[in-house]
């Protein structure tokens, strides 16, 4: 199949490439940072950012958020939302 759009790297501001479902822990990374997390169903999201060294929790997420977040990790503790989605 062409893609007459993969002309090089897409940085920050280009379209998404990847997509990975996210099953949150406490110990274990993401494989690859993320740009943006979905979420799915409503709740609260702890995550772990690209370069930070503890956790932050979002509360009430509405379910249908695109959080714009470079996140390593999403924490089990303290998440509630559902269909976690890792863009790349």
């Amino acid at each position: 199949m062409a893609d007459r759009y993969n002309i090089g790297s897409s940085g920050l501001t280009g379209p998404a490439t990847r997509s990975a479902a996210v099953t949150p822990s406490d110990s274990v990374d993401l494989p690859n940072v993320s740009r943006a997390l979905w979420v799915g169903g409503a709740g609260n999201v702890a995550v772990m950012l690209a370069d930070d060294t503890s956790a932050v929790t979002f509360v009430s997420v509405a379910a249908g958020t695109l959080l714009p977040l470079r996140v390593k990790r999403v924490m089990a503790t303290n998440t509630t939302a559902t269909s976690l989605v890792a863009i790349d």
